[in-house]
């Protein structure tokens, strides 16, 4: 029973490792970060549509709330004698999804425009690198050719032939014509 329990402890802290491990990898913790500023970024976004962007359509639209004007109301909200709202109505919000459609379009927009940026970024990062490998193999290629080339196997063995032609070649043209 007490190596069940202490194998059971053992997976935990196994668990708890792998968890703690893969929390902190960048990719979760970049992720998190983007899901956080994507936040921020939507509550900045909505509010630029429905402060902004919303009442200038609205005064171009005849000067009423836009988002209002395009709502249709199926069943009207009924009020109790004290001015409260008993039954809140049914309502179709055109003008709230024409609002949300603009947001989503800002939204896209924005993050069209930070990929292009990426991406630009990218390459031109990439353009460095590319030329600075470039540079090196060329700095390389030009430092292997100022080297002083090691001779070939067949001029060494020329260069021996030679050299032996001139230390014997008096006693080898007489030793040829001695034994001819």
């Amino acid at each position: 029973m007490k190596n069940k329990i202490e194998d059971g402890g053992k997976k935990m802290k196994k668990f708890v490792s792998e968890f703690r491990d893969f929390i902190m990898r960048g990719n979760v913790l970049d992720m998190a970060v983007g899901v956080i500023v994507g936040a921020a970024f939507n509550k900045i976004t909505t509010s630029l549509v429905n402060d902004v962007l919303m009442p200038f359509i609205g005064l171009i639209a005849g000067g009423q709330n836009f988002t209002d004007r395009l709502n249709v109301v199926l069943v009207k909200p009924t009020y109790n004698e004290a001015g409260e709202v008993v039954d809140a109505g049914v309502t179709i919000g055109f003008g709230s999804f024409l609002a949300t459609i603009i947001d989503f379009i800002i939204i896209a927009f924005v993050v069209f425009l930070l990929i292009k940026l990426f991406n630009r970024a990218r390459t031109i990062a990439l353009k460095r690198k590319l030329e600075a490998e470039r540079a090196e193999a060329e700095a390389k290629a030009a430092e292997e050719a100022s080297k002083p080339k090691a001779p070939t196997q067949e001029e060494l063995l020329v260069e021996i032939r030679d050299l032996l032609k001139a230390a014997y070649g008096s006693n080898e043209a007489s030793d040829n014509n001695t034994t001819t």
